[in-house]
């Protein structure tokens, strides 16, 4: 896949993210219409056994039908493929596959198809652009994947089954048409003919039985059959009514079976799933239509309109749930557009670092895992929508393909840079000029932080030689400066010398004259050179001896301050560069003491109506004193400092 972003295929269906959706569960095997009293019931009629069970439960129980289909006890809802990897895809569609009966799980199966062709097609793209964006040919383009192999074969196995279960299905539908066409020549040998009319009625309800449990057909001969069967039923009724006592009890029967029916309907109407209640109803439609006869024409007129409208009660129902259905799906809608647009922004803002491209990545990711959570959309917008998220994706991923094209060659052009600076550093880490040597190295290794970035793999690699060079000239470098040269090794041998004679000094009993010798030996001690780095302590040792003797001799801290800052500006008056320093530093005392002084006095204003003796005041006084006199202590040496200069 590319190198952050990688996208599964379709709209996801996720019902815990996005618009709330309507609880109310579909029924994926099952063909959901409308009923329309015009059509023959073939159409929408269930499989045999179910008809079988309907009757039964009919009989037995008067007052509610409850139906169950051999698909949903297997499969209760659709699963959610959509936002699956490749391989979850195919072991999913491997298990299904385990199933006995294929036409259970053929919308499953169906949906986990359409969800690894589009992934994979993403796949496709995505690997296509990503080698086209390192320099390889189209023509040369190859791809294989062990995922989609195997999913061809599962597909070969599926369509192998869905083949033989059509051919089977075929084939039962005609004999089933053969069967329903021979009960038709059956049921006309039974009229006119001379004889018991018990026997012959008997006889036309083992048909009717027959024709019940006779399967579906093909839907080509369904009207026509429908229409041929009904008419014979109704020449047979027409016979069997020259027998008053038969007629009458047939009448009675249906009316009392119709009555039943319409009671079933009209509970059906409390029933909070709809889909049930649809099966159900198409079942009690079923009954009235193939099962009971005609009623007393007094009776037909009412019967059939309470049926209508009990009917009509439930399609409302169900009508309005799909409506809701469907400004779900155009919430859901609104809500994909909008991280649409919010993709497309993103690809907008210009993004030139390595980093901010990272983070932007994980913000398409962020993206498109919503869109994938937010739902279905109406059937209408589905492709458009799911066009406009992958051109907004794939304009993302050119804009950033390109970005890392350009910055491979900038990296390859940043690998030279650093490959010569690792060769520099190689070739003088050994060398004896240490001072030259010294500034060069310095000189390498700021120019190596202003070079940009290089693949890690490399980058590792390099920093390694690139610091150990640099590391071997320093070592060798720090261990002689802490030998010291012969200067510096006779400058230590001068100060220890000095710090022994300062260690014997015994002040007499004129202040002046002990304060000018040590005044003296400090001059002497500033003007000898430095000392090696590791014997550079000689020089704590002899402050912390002076301040001994300056103590000794009966000076107080001030004038010690006076005294050791005078000893500075002694030291540093031949230096501009640490004259300018110390008058700069001596500049930003004063002006930080002055801004608290004004501080402080303002803050004196809010206490005008309060007495001095208050405790507050007189501690913001107190402050305000102290500074002052901490402002003539800074501005003293600042007065020094600026006689020496001019």
């Amino acid at each position: 896949m590319s190198e952050q972003v990688t996208l599964q295929e379709a709209d996801g269906d996720n019902p815990k993210v996005g618009p709330k959706k309507i609880n109310i569960k579909e029924d994926t095997n099952s063909s959901i219409k409308d009923v329309n009293f015009s059509k023959t019931f073939e159409e929408s009629t269930s499989e045999k056994d179910k008809d079988s069970s309907t009757i039964e439960s009919f009989q037995k129980n008067n007052h509610q039908i409850v139906i169950e289909s051999e698909s949903e006890t297997k499969i209760k809802a659709e699963d959610d493929f959509e936002s699956l990897s490749l391989e979850q895809l195919v072991i999913n569609f491997e298990c299904l596959l385990e199933e006995e009966n294929s036409q259970n799980v053929r919308n499953n199966i169906n949906l986990i198809k359409n969800s690894f062709s589009t992934s994979f097609a993403i796949l496709i793209a995505e690997k296509k652009e990503k080698f086209l964006a390192e320099g390889g040919n189209i023509i040369d383009f190859n791809f294989k994947s062990p995922l989609k192999k195997k999913f061809n074969d599962l597909s070969k196995v599926f369509r192998e089954r869905q083949k033989s279960y059509q051919e089977n299905k075929t084939k039962q539908l005609n004999q089933n048409l053969e069967i329903r066409l021979q009960i038709i020549d059956e049921i006309k040998g039974l009229i006119n003919v001379e004889g018991d009319i018990n026997s012959s009625y008997k006889t036309f309800k083992n048909l009717q039985e027959r024709w019940r449990n006779t399967g579906q057909i093909p839907s080509i001969n369904n009207n026509n059959t429908w229409n041929n069967y009904r008419h014979h039923v109704e020449i047979f009724y027409g016979f069997l009514h020259l027998n008053r006592d038969l007629r009458d009890l047939d009448y009675k029967h249906n009316l009392e079976q119709k009555q039943k029916i319409i009671k079933s309907t009209e509970e059906l109407a409390s029933e909070t799933d709809l889909n049930r209640a649809f099966r159900e109803l198409q079942a009690l439609h079923k009954i009235w239509k193939e099962e009971l006869g005609p009623v007393e024409k007094e009776f037909k007129d009412d019967l059939w309109d309470r049926f209508s409208a009990a009917t009509k009660v439930i399609n409302d129902k169900r009508q309005l749930y799909y409506g809701q259905l469907e400004e779900v799906y155009k919430e859901n809608l609104v809500v994909k557009n909008n991280i649409i647009d919010e993709i497309k922004a993103l690809s907008k803002i210009p993004t030139l670092a390595h980093k901010d491209w990272q983070v932007k990545i994980k913000e398409i990711e962020a993206l498109r895992d919503s869109f994938f959570k937010v739902g279905k959309v109406p059937s209408k917008q589905n492709e458009k929508t799911w066009k406009d998220f992958k051109t907004a994706v794939r304009t993302f991923n050119k804009n950033k393909n390109t970005f890392y094209k350009t910055l491979k060659k900038d990296q390859t052009e940043n690998y030279l840079k650093k490959v010569e600076l690792v060769e520099i550093a190689e070739q003088n880490k050994d060398s004896l000029d240490l001072q030259t040597t010294l500034v060069l190295m310095k000189d390498i290794q700021n120019r190596w932080k202003s070079i940009g970035h290089i693949p890690r793999k490399d980058s590792e690699k390099l920093w390694k030689r690139f610091k150990g060079a640099c590391n071997l000239f320093f070592d060798r470098y720090h261990e002689q400066k802490n030998k010291g040269s012969e200067e510096e090794l006779k400058s230590f041998d001068e100060k220890s010398s000095l710090l022994d004679t300062l260690n014997s000094f015994s002040p007499g009993d004129n202040k002046d004259a002990n304060l000018k010798t040590l005044n003296q030996i400090s001059v002497d001690w500033n003007k000898i050179g430095n000392v090696p780095q590791n014997k550079r302590f000689i020089d704590g040792k002899f402050y912390k001896a002076l301040d001994n003797f300056y103590s000794k001799i009966g000076l107080d801290k001030e004038e010690l301050k006076n005294l050791k800052y005078n000893l500075k500006l002694n030291t540093i008056s031949n230096d501009s560069r640490l004259l300018n320093n110390e008058v700069i530093f001596l500049r930003k005392k004063i002006d930080e003491i002055k801004s608290e002084i004004n501080q402080l006095e303002n803050n004196l204003q809010f206490f005008s109506n309060v007495d001095d003796d208050n405790p507050l005041v007189k501690e913001v006084h107190l402050n305000i004193s102290k500074q002052k006199d901490a402002l003539k202590a800074w501005e003293l040496k600042y007065s020094k400092i600026k006689k020496i200069i001019n």
